[in-house]
Order: C-alpha cells, then sequence, then structure tokens
C-alpha cells in the first residue's frame, strides 16, 4: 500500500427528513445562495422542506444549473453571489449542481479569470462554504473536492479539486430519489460504478482494506441498480443505492493505491462535443478501455471476475474475457448503451474525440500513464 493522508470534513445527514436540520448547520446570519437545476426539486417536495428550513434565513434563489454545469451559466450565478454578498452556497440537486457551487465557492474571492481555475489550474483561497442536499446520487460530488465544468463556447469539460470546496454538510434523504426518471437511475448507478472502477481496476499493491470496500460497493450496485429501475419507490434499495454511491467517491478507497481515470478523461470529450450524459460516456468508453488494457490491468480484472461478479472460467484468459463481458452487460442491463454508433454519431467522432484531447493535453493516461494518443484512438475505434 503506498502512503497517503486521508480527511474527508463533509458531515453526512443520512435518512428521511434530514432536511429540516438545515438550520443547524449553517450560520444564521449568513447571507445564502440558493443553488438548484431545472426546477424538478419543485415538484418533488425538496423545494418545500429546504425553503422550510431556510426560514428565518436571508437567502437568494438562482436555478438553472445544467447537467454538466456550464461556465456561462455559472458566470451568472456568480453575478449574484457579488450584488448580494453572499457567504454561504447551499446547493440542492445531483452532481451537476454541487459541482457548479464549488467553483462558485473557489471563484468568489478569486482575483483573476475564473476559467483559470480549471484551465490552468490557478490557486484561490477563501473559498465560500458549502451545504449540499442531494437529490440524484450518482458522482459523490456531496462528499468530496472535486468539481467538472463545460464551457460552452469553447467546448472543453475540465476539472479542479481542492479540500477546501468540500461541502461542510451534506442531507442525503433516499425519498428524495423517489421521483427521479428511470434515465437518471440508470446513469447515476452507472457513475458511481465506474467511479469504484477508476480506483480499483488497476494493479495490485496489497490494499486488502481498500479492494474489500470497493468490492462490497460494486457488488451492491450490481445487485441494488436493476432493482431501483424496477421498484424506484423502494425505500430500502434507494437507500443503498444512494450510499454506495457515496462512498465511491468520497476519498476513502482511493486511499494508498494507485488510479486510472482514463475513462473519464476520453469519456469528458463526448460530453463536451455532443452533449452526451457523463454516464453514457462512461459505458461507451469503460468496457473497450479494458479489452485493450487488459494485459496491464489483468489481476485485477481477474479479481473483478472472481470477487464481485463470482465467475468462473476454464483459463485465466477466458475469465478476463468473460468479466469484462460482464462489465458490459452490466450496463446494457442498467439501460446505458456501450457504443459509440449506438449514440447516432457518425465513424468521425473517434477523430473529433481525439482532437479534443490532444488540445486538452490528454497525452498521457491511466495509472501508468500509458495511454497515448495513439492508443486512445484504438480504444475509441474499439468503442465503435
Amino acid at each position: 500500500m503506498n502512503n497517503f493522508e486521508f480527511k474527508n470534513q463533509t458531515e453526512i445527514l443520512f435518512g428521511k427528513g434530514q432536511a429540516s436540520k438545515i438550520s443547524e448547520r449553517i450560520p444564521t446570519d449568513a447571507n445564502v445562495l440558493f443553488l438548484y437545476g431545472g426546477g424538478s426539486i419543485k415538484k418533488n417536495g425538496v423545494f418545500d422542506d429546504v425553503t422550510k428550513a431556510l426560514k428565518g434565513f436571508s437567502y437568494v434563489e438562482f436555478s438553472g444549473v445544467e447537467p454538466n454545469p456550464t461556465f456561462e451559466t455559472l458566470l451568472k450565478a456568480l453575478a449574484v453571489i457579488e450584488e448580494q454578498n453572499i457567504d454561504f452556497i447551499l446547493a440542492v440537486g445531483g452532481g451537476s449542481v454541487i459541482d457548479g457551487a464549488k467553483f462558485l465557492a473557489a471563484a468568489a474571492n478569486f482575483d483573476g479569470e475564473p476559467w483559470d481555475i480549471l484551465e490552468k489550474g490557478a490557486q484561490f483561497s477563501n473559498p465560500l462554504p458549502i451545504g449540499a442536499v442531494l437529490t440524484l446520487p450518482a458522482t459523490g460530488s456531496e462528499s468530496n473536492g472535486n468539481s467538472v465544468v463545460t464551457k460552452k463556447a469553447t467546448q472543453q469539460k475540465l476539472a479542479f479539486g481542492h479540500p477546501s470546496v468540500q461541502p461542510v454538510f451534506a442531507i442525503l434523504d433516499p425519498v428524495y430519489t423517489f421521483t427521479l426518471p428511470s434515465k437518471q437511475i440508470s446513469n447515476g448507478t452507472v457513475d458511481a460504478f465506474v467511479h469504484v472502477i477508476e480506483q480499483y481496476l488497476t494493479y495490485p499493491v496489497n490494499s486488502p482494506i481498500q479492494d474489500g470496500f470497493a468490492e462490497t460497493i460494486l457488488r451492491t450496485l450490481i445487485q441494488e441498480g436493476p432493482k431501483a429501475l424496477q421498484n424506484p419507490k423502494d425505500y430500502d434499495t434507494r437507500a443503498n443505492v444512494m450510499w454506495a454511491a457515496t462512498m465511491a467517491l468520497n476519498g476513502l478507497i482511493g486511499q494508498g493505491v494507485p488510479q486510472d481515470w482514463a475513462t473519464h478523461m476520453i469519456g469528458h470529450e463526448f460530453t463536451a462535443l455532443y452533449g452526451l450524459d457523463h454516464a453514457q460516456t462512461l459505458a461507451i468508453v469503460l468496457p473497450a478501455l479494458m479489452r485493450r488494457q487488459k494485459q496491464q490491468k489483468r489481476a485485477k480484472i481477474i479479481q473483478l471476475g472472481t470477487e464481485v461478479f463470482k465467475l468462473e472460467a476454464n483459463s485465466e484468459d477466458a475469465l478476463v474475457e468473460a468479466t469484462i463481458d460482464a462489465t458490459q452487460a452490466f450496463f446494457e442491463q442498467m439501460q446505458v448503451k456501450t457504443h459509440i454508433s449506438d449514440y447516432g454519431l457518425e465513424k468521425s467522432a473517434v477523430d473529433e474525440v481525439l482532437a479534443k484531447l490532444k488540445e486538452n493535453a490528454r497525452f498521457k493516461l491511466g495509472e501508468h500513464q500509458d495511454i497515448t494518443l495513439d492508443v486512445s484512438k484504438e480504444i475509441l475505434e474499439m468503442a465503435y
């Protein structure tokens, strides 16, 4: 196991009715930005619960944060923060809203071009504190310091991360997920699954605790994801999926182990170029990447097959292939297609995505930094 330093500052308030405790977690004299997305929270009771909890607080609403939040929309929210002297952000929604809140928190007191935080890794200080009310379990953004933002003008989807923008508290009420469309249930399960894979499917470093936790999360998602599609209002199922998605990317299983993230880096370009859902891009890239990198990942693919999918085969080679097939089949079972062509894109998408990878300097990806542009092209061609 490699050296690591780990601290997770987010207080998780999990279960029914926990939104009532928001008022206990925000400073009484705070000027709050109530940040949310397209308005679905006004139909499922979340908006009412949050506004009730904010009674007596000074707050301003900002709605319209998109899936894959855009820099352009967030700049409008940043103007509200400056005009209203906002000093606390309450993000209510899925990972996109929470990611947007992190960018706003970082940019609020940043003296410079805000996009530099993402494009150039510009340093920022004194970010605004964030609270989160999660309505879509998927990204784990409610308990980590990572954020991804899309700039429509340049078709770039870039990330930044820092512990200082991690939410100080997060409300996780499974009831809030009961009304999610099936597509979002599918996407959220696949997204969480691939988050675990990016930290697990590399090479062994004698880390049985991290591996065991990762395998439990994966098995839970495989078992509970399809059940959530079939019976979206089953509380126990939704609770298990919600907690699995949080645990997938709160930092714990990634401590002391190598990580990959090539699937995400390649997948981001599909969203930036064509507007595909994040989970759809992951489902496209991962199976092909596993096939191209199966020798480098051989030991962990075998472990995935035996410990998670409970597969048996006549040979290790056959087990590797069966495990990759099982991964792809799980995505399809969750109603997320796994080929570029499934989304109506032409073969030219391969070269277009490759050009974006080059533009964004994605020259060496993966846990071994051996996924060059040429290898990325092979992966994309296999995924078509």
